[in-house]
């Protein structure tokens, strides 16, 4: 190969990538196809999981199942009731508000790139790029869900642009959670007059349309004060290194 036909082929290769990289017209086929690809080799290994439990260990397999699907049930109805005379107090006094939350279970694909395990990509039906949605995990907050090149894109709460709003401690003190690429988050823009301290829990203010009020995302480690505000150092409760599902909120109220 002459050294011409070589420069060429460097070249083209090299904008071949970039273009593919940098470009999201590009871009977005790509990443549908391959998104599509992995979601169909999830979908045969949980088929052929499911294959060979059943084969193996369908007895005991269901006997759990069902106790849990039992339980699943009774507070389903719980919270059904506890929604309904909710609704039911707000139609008496005359209110607007009313409880009708949706809640959906959501499987993860893949990371969006290696190295970065604060990214997954994720599938989810009637998906509205419009919308940010709250993700949790086990009934703490575990991030937030994005769009990007029309696809859902979660970012944990460790990610520097996974922001919500949350209270912090006894007396509610308002704040907007973020990560910050670190084992730890941050709660940022916390009125200087607010006491807090060490081990106050922070839980979600609803005030963002993301999140339920009231959700836990973890324990104030440290606190700091600056033109006014303070800025609290947190523990989140979600540190989970393997995620396969969530639960996203695609409707708060």
């Amino acid at each position: 190969m002459n050294k011409e036909l070589f420069s060429f082929l460097s070249i083209f290769i090299a904008l071949l990538v970039g273009a593919i990289y940098y470009t999201n017209t590009i871009q977005a086929p790509f990443i549908e196809s391959l998104n599509y690809l992995k979601t169909t080799y999830h979908k045969g290994i949980e088929l052929t999981q499911n294959g060979i439990n059943k084969h193996f260990f369908q007895s005991s397999e269901i006997t759990r199942l069902t106790n849990q699907l039992q339980n699943y049930e009774n507070n389903h109805l719980v919270m059904q009731q506890l929604a309904s005379e909710v609704n039911d107090l707000f139609q008496a006094n005359k209110s607007k508000l009313k409880t009708n939350p949706k809640i959906e279970l959501v499987r993860t694909i893949s990371y969006e790139e290696f190295g970065n395990f604060n990214r997954l990509w994720i599938e989810i039906k009637d998906y509205n790029s419009s919308k940010i949605y709250g993700l949790t995990y086990k009934e703490v907050v575990a991030g937030i869900v994005i769009s990007k090149n029309n696809h859902p894109l979660a970012l944990l709460n460790k990610d520097i642009k996974c922001t919500y709003a949350v209270h912090v401690g006894s007396k509610l003190a308002p704040g907007i959670a973020q990560g910050n690429n670190d084992e730890n988050i941050v709660v940022k823009y916390i009125p200087a007059w607010f006491e807090i301290n060490e081990g106050d829990e922070v839980t979600t203010s609803g005030l963002d349309e993301i999140f339920f009020k009231g959700l836990k995302v973890g324990k104030v480690l440290s606190t700091s004060k600056s033109q006014g505000f303070q800025t609290a150092i947190i523990s989140p409760y979600y540190k989970s290194n393997n995620p396969n599902y969530f639960h996203m909120i695609k409707r708060e109220r």
